[in-house]
């Protein structure tokens, strides 16, 4: 299964993109909002400069204390980051996230963003897929 079938299943595409100048405590009001997990951090909304998890943020508050909260998103992003394209296969992203040890990923087209998938959509994709070829077995030995 590709990246672009995965964004199909998506029942909304639009990706939360934050300025780097947003504080952390906004961030973390907007995450509560939208029930998300990752902010995209983008000085123009169109290409990805970095990613802000609610990990990042429990972390710096765990390590520095509420003060933390007053920071912007650019201190704490990650701004190395690795992205796919909706032409990658969904077990070459899952391989990635895992080892890299992240739950989500921008989709880039020529260098602008055009989603987000997060792991949970990458293994949900990846069950449908095995179900099917499970089914489609079942019906060549079944003579079906």
């Amino acid at each position: 299964m590709l990246v672009s079938q995965i964004l199909k299943t998506k029942p909304d595409d639009a990706v939360v993109t934050s300025p780097p100048s947003l504080l952390i405590s906004e961030a973390a009001k907007i995450l509560s909002e939208k029930r998300i997990g990752t902010l995209v951090i983008s000085k123009d909304g169109k290409s990805p400069d970095g990613i802000l998890s609610e990990r990042d943020i429990v972390r710096e508050l765990g390590k520095s204390g509420s003060g933390c909260l007053t920071l912007t998103v650019d201190k704490l992003m990650t701004s190395k980051l690795v992205t796919c394209s909706r032409d990658d296969r969904a077990d070459e992203v899952l391989q990635k996230m895992t080892e890299g040890r992240f739950r989500h990923m921008p989709v880039l087209e020529d260098g602008n963003l055009v989603g987000l998938i997060s792991l949970g959509d990458v293994v949900k994709a990846r069950l449908m897929e095995l179900s099917m070829e499970k089914d489609a077995l079942q019906g060549m030995i079944m003579g079906h």
